[in-house]
């Protein structure tokens, strides 16, 4: 599942989040410790996509007004007894595949106007992910002031995992967004703390239609599957599944 396929229109991203204005995106220079929010939205996209079993309604796609004031609630959380001033900055990072330009325009033109930087990257091909992009991102907040917490929403372990828990070990308060089902590496550590994205107020309207392997119904359940079989003939070889 695309990007352009999860977009949601733009007034389903109403809301606001700060006020600040080019600054957020640019060298941390300003002595401000930063709350640090990356969203990976072609990870998380596909992690919903697998809960819904296909293309979200406006019910079940992300609320990020309300994802914004967990933030701010997140930063004045952190703020309390603090003797620098924090602020907190938001930044989604996503493919755009060729020819989804006027899909996903009103998507990001949205985010935007909400607070939130983007960070748009042509999916090219395979190896066109935002991974590193993210990670270069959070070590550049990481100097100057630095980071008075980072949030990071992926089930990226392969990704984010090492890194991620460095920062814990330095003292940074780490959490890690996303879905249980998919995320078991932040779920269980020991260092990191894991927020499952459905407990964050308002995210989404509905309650997500979510299928566990430890809590089965009776009945059983179908698991759809992360990408069609036809993936296969254009990615990459991988080991297979025994």
């Amino acid at each position: 599942m695309s990007v352009s396929e999860m977009a949601p229109a733009g007034d389903e991203v109403a809301g606001s989040l700060h006020e600040s204005g080019d600054e957020s995106v640019g060298p941390d220079t300003d002595g401000l410790r930063r709350v640090l929010l990356v969203w990976d939205a072609p990870n998380l996209d596909m992690g919903l996509g697998a809960i819904l079993g296909g293309r979200p309604t406006a019910a079940y796609r992300p609320r990020f007004d309300a994802l914004g004031r967990w933030l701010l609630a997140r930063t004045a959380e952190l703020s309390a007894g603090e003797k620098s001033r924090l602020e907190p900055e938001a930044t989604v990072f996503t493919n755009i595949a060729p020819g989804t330009a006027d899909v996903v325009r009103p998507w990001v033109e949205a985010l935007r106007n909400v607070g939130y930087a983007v960070f748009a990257k042509p999916k090219i091909d395979e190896d066109s992910d935002v991974d590193s992009d993210m990670l270069g991102h959070i070590t550049q907040r990481t100097r100057g002031a630095g980071l008075a917490g980072i949030i990071v929403a992926s089930a990226d372990g392969q990704a984010f995992r090492e890194p991620l828990e460095q920062l814990a070990s330095d003292g940074i308060p780490v959490q890690v967004l996303g879905f249980r089902e998919h995320a078991s590496w932040a779920v269980t550590s020991d260092t990191l703390e894991f927020v499952d994205l459905e407990d964050i107020p308002g995210v989404f309207r509905e309650p997500l239609p979510r299928v566990s392997l430890d809590s089965l119904p009776d009945e059983g359940a179908w698991l759809q599957p992360f990408r069609p079989l036809s993936a296969l003939l254009t990615s990459r070889p991988a080991q297979g599944v025994a």
